[in-house]
């Protein structure tokens, strides 16, 4: 599964760059932007889909917390910067880039935030998720 999971992300990079036809997510605040930049049905796995999302912090950018769909299985690459990252109430852990995390089915995203104060910070979100969940970030109420 972590080959095919890594094989989905290599070769969702190279649409980081689309841009014209990407759909804007306004759940995004402080100085945080969303992009859908890919979704594909997946072939052979009805109604599975991948959907890639661009996440770009400008610095100090900070995203709130919040929960995916119930669906979700997330693989998030860093592109670029330093992300600081919280699941479940757990340890918050900074990833640079070329570092990687998973977010399984019905995790809490507590911290999602630029490390720096003074650098851009940019990561690739890879889910696999069913093909009806259109909503895939719900920000949490506290």
């Amino acid at each position: 599964m972590k080959k095919f999971l890594c094989s989905l992300v290599l070769a969702a990079l190279p649409l980081q760059v689309a841009s014209a036809d990407s759909q804007q997510h306004p759940h995004g605040s402080g100085g945080v932007k969303v992009t859908l930049v890919y979704e594909h049905q997946l072939p052979g796995m009805p109604n599975k889909s991948i959907k890639g999302v661009l996440v770009e912090y400008e610095p100090g950018g900070v995203n709130p917390a919040h929960t995916h769909a119930r669906s979700a299985l997330i693989y998030a690459t860093v592109l670029e910067g330093a992300v600081l990252n919280q699941l479940n109430g757990g340890p918050i852990r900074t990833f640079t880039k070329g570092q990687n995390f998973t977010e399984l089915p019905g995790d809490r995203h507590d911290v999602s935030a630029n490390a720096s104060e003074t650098e851009p910070a940019k990561l690739l979100a890879v889910f696999v998720v069913d093909t009806d969940d259109t909503v895939l970030t719900t920000p949490i109420e506290r």
